[in-house]
């Protein structure tokens, strides 16, 4: 009680605890004891009390070899959870299985959050896709149909971040993108043909036997609200002008706010 201000107002020690944690969440990755505590102005002593008691929550997660602090598990389940229940993704969401029925693919519904392309909804198609995905499963920028869409239709500065470290990776192993020159240059050009298409596609170099296909759901200034993608094993389905992906881009067109030309 000695905590309490007396009005109702909180604890004044669990405020300044998920402080801590509303910081890292700011955070693009793990970031040291130091660091954390520089960034709050709090003596590393205590901002270590806060971040033992998140690690046993499963709110954090400490990195083994380096000791570095990240959000944990439960954190991104939480806020999965929080995504999973907004209205745009209800709305975006509304028909997922009719789309999956009609095109007899897995359907994905993924929202920009926790730094990348996440799968928020899952409806599984009638054609059986082996693969690890998942609620949750953050996709890649550069060699998924998702991230791709994302790439194409998201805020710059949503995915500049993610977009410049993975390309930083790509350029060491290009092998990563097959498709794909990876270079500011090269993503420019995908991402100009992929809006000229009106859909992004990968084909089985990336998932061996998987194919897919995605757009997004845009808001009124025509970005990306969030992304629906096609998962199957049929490269002829992911063709311009296939009845897959015309289903997939009218289901988009319905639920996307455009703003009107002026």
């Amino acid at each position: 009680m000695s905590e309490n201000d007396g009005q109702g107002h909180g604890l004044k020690s669990l405020d300044t605890a998920l402080s801590v944690l509303a910081l890292m969440v700011r955070f693009n990755g793990p970031r040291s004891l130091s660091d954390i505590a520089r960034e709050c102005g709090m003596p590393p002593s205590k901002v270590h009390r806060y971040l033992a008691s998140f690690v046993q929550a499963g709110l954090v997660k400490q990195e083994g070899k380096s000791g570095r602090y990240d959000i944990g598990p439960e954190a991104m389940q939480l806020g999965l959870a929080a995504i999973a229940r907004h209205d745009f993704v209800n709305y975006a969401a509304d028909r997922l299985d009719e789309l999956c029925s009609e095109t007899g693919m897995t359907v994905l519904l993924s929202v920009w959050a926790n730094q990348g392309a996440t799968v928020v909804r899952w409806e599984r198609g009638a054609t059986p896709t082996d693969t690890s995905m998942g609620l949750g499963t953050t996709l890649p920028l550069l060699n998924s149909a998702t991230g791709r869409a994302f790439l194409a239709w998201a805020p710059e500065r949503a995915v500049e971040n993610a977009r410049e470290a993975q390309l930083r990776r790509a350029s060491r192993n290009p092998a990563i993108t097959p498709d794909l020159t990876p270079t500011r240059a090269g993503i420019s050009d995908m991402v100009k043909r992929t809006r000229e298409r009106g859909f992004a596609s990968v084909e089985g170099k990336f998932i061996p036997g998987l194919v897919a296909a995605a757009a997004p759901v845009l808001d009124w200034q025509n970005e990306a609200q969030a992304v629906i993608t096609l998962v199957g094993v049929d490269p002829a389905s992911i063709a311009p002008g296939a009845a897959a992906v015309e289903a997939l881009l009218a289901y988009c067109r319905d639920r996307s706010v455009t703003r009107t030309p002026s």
